[in-house]
């Protein structure tokens, strides 16, 4: 086990934000956006109640510290979150492999795929209550544990008679990935302290984005199209197969030696005062209608379905589009789809890295979304110019901004939807990916294969733009930075327990835009 007894213990690794001086962020003051004139607004009544109960004198605010715990929590994370999205974009990438070699259609490859964002959108629900009434470490180990069995199932389905046996063993994997999507949030949140949460997320979702680059790089290279030979296909797809097993039984094993439910002590103040709040007083029937009476929240969640699912949508026709224009280049196919999903990392990243630093989430999530747009532009009117260089550079140019997107919706999320549970607003954001992802491929698909790639993507280019105008109309509304930076720290006052009225002076005060 790796121990936790080595929390550091030194003031700036502690996760408390000095309390002087006032420092600025962005022309505002820390934990604040620009507020309406007139002055400060009091906070929502569920974080004014939470935290009246959890930090009400200063000298009485629970400690404070990181552990070193948190990073292995995190490699762990991202390292079966990695071997999850391979096994989703192994099939489509081979789509005309596989397709060659248990003898079905195109439509039935693409179902491979298709069965991930299926499976999520029934189980969501049921998945964010158990992370909610069963906490991290049971989560994290069902997700880890059915990618394996998934893994292993697939090494059964390696004849051509045994498409059913692979799309059986595919929804495994996707029952697995309903416990894996809506966790980088969660994990941040409780295990990282508030100047490194949405590089911490980042991170996590990176591992998702790390698996999907590999899917594209990897099978065209230990599959090749040997439609002459099914023998020595089965044989290179067995070697895929045999091997991902293997990884995924690994890292379930290392999931239960490193995984715990939360570290010892909070990492930030805003996680202490959710801790501090009794269990009876959550109920995640109420967490659910409150988010969705929360319009910034209901207006991200469908900007970010629209454009994960044209994300999920272009990775998963992207085989079809390149050898549509480009014959025989599958191996090419795979290493545009690496460079679109590795320049997306980077984004990632870079936009984590960005939040920590100023906290501009609207700011940076519109720009992002903008400039997504422009990509899938450029890329859709050069993909049939006869050039493999400038699909390679136009496909990183998109794969920056559109999978760089995602850590931003999460976190954005999380700061406009809190005390509300990370799991579950992160898991409402994912099943509307996943059904924005559904009807994206599949009419995609249609127009890809009725009419032509271009088709497909102009398709894509319009419901983005939609996507801008609703990402333009949400609130800013920072209520986690604001406990973090500008409450908690700076504009609490105690109120004293046995004082029947309370004076002006002594009342809990939250200044800020909650």
């Amino acid at each position: 086990m790796v121990e936790d007894g080595g929390e550091e213990e030194a003031e700036g690794e502690s996760g408390e934000p000095p309390a002087a001086p006032l420092q600025r962020c962005n022309g505002f003051l820390p934990g604040k956006e620009a507020a309406p004139a007139g002055g400060g607004q009091r906070a929502a009544p569920e974080a004014e109640e939470m935290l009246s109960a959890g930090g009400v004198r200063p000298e009485a605010r629970p400690e404070t510290r990181l552990s070193r715990r948190r990073l292995a929590v995190l490699a762990v994370f991202s390292c079966y979150s990695l071997v999850n999205a391979f096994q989703w974009i192994q099939y489509s990438i081979l789509s005309n492999v596989f397709a060659g070699f248990y003898g079905v259609s195109f439509t039935q490859i693409d179902w491979l795929s298709m069965v991930y964002m299926v499976a999520y959108v029934p189980l969501i629900l049921p998945a964010t209550w158990l992370l909610d009434a069963r906490g991290l470490r049971l989560t994290a180990l069902l997700g880890a544990g059915l990618n394996a069995v998934g893994a292993w199932l697939k090494c059964g389905s390696l004849a051509p008679q045994r498409y059913p046996l692979t799309l059986a063993a595919q929804a495994v994997c996707a029952v697995a990935q309903v416990f894996i999507l809506g966790l980088p949030s969660r994990i941040a949140s409780v295990w990282f302290g508030p100047t490194e949460v949405s590089t911490a997320c980042a991170v996590a979702v990176l591992g998702n984005q790390l698996g999907t680059a590999i899917g594209f790089l990897l099978p065209p290279v230990l599959v090749p199209n040997t439609p002459n030979d099914i023998d020595l296909m089965a044989h290179n797809i067995s070697i895929m197969f045999y091997g991902t097993a293997i990884v995924s039984t690994l890292l379930f094993f290392l999931a239960g030696v490193v995984f715990e439910e939360k570290p010892k002590y909070p990492p930030s103040h805003s996680q202490a005062v959710l801790q501090n709040k009794p269990p009876e007083d959550y109920s995640y029937k109420q967490s659910i209608i409150n988010l969705f009476k929360n319009i910034p929240f209901i207006l991200l969640l469908i900007s970010y379905g629209i454009m994960t699912g044209a994300f999920y949508s272009v990775s998963t026709l992207l085989n079809q589009m390149i050898v549509t224009h480009y014959e025989g280049e599958e191996v090419n196919a795979g290493r545009i789809g690496l460079t679109l999903v590795v320049a997306g990392m980077v984004g990632s990243i870079i936009c984590g890295l960005w939040l920590d630093y100023t906290k501009t989430y609207k700011q940076t999530t519109l720009i992002v979304y903008i400039l997504s747009f422009i990509g899938l532009l450029v890329f859709t009117f050069t993909l049939d110019l006869g050039y493999l260089i400038v699909v390679f550079v136009t496909g990183g140019v998109l794969g920056f901004f559109m999978t760089g997107y995602l850590p931003l919706g999460f976190e954005f999320a999380v700061e406009i939807t809190y005390p509300e549970s990370e799991g579950t607003s992160s898991g409402l954001l994912n099943a509307s990916a996943q059904i924005f992802g559904i009807i994206f491929t599949l009419v995609q698909g249609k127009l890809t294969t009725d009419y032509s790639p271009r088709a497909g993507n102009i398709f894509l280019c319009a419901w983005i733009f939609v996507g801008i105008i609703l990402t333009a109309l949400i609130k800013s509304d920072l209520r986690r930075h604001n406990v973090n930076s500008g409450i908690m720290n700076l504009d609490v006052k105690a109120v004293p327990v046995d004082s029947p009225v309370e004076p002006e002076s002594t009342t809990l005060k939250i200044e800020s835009d909650l």
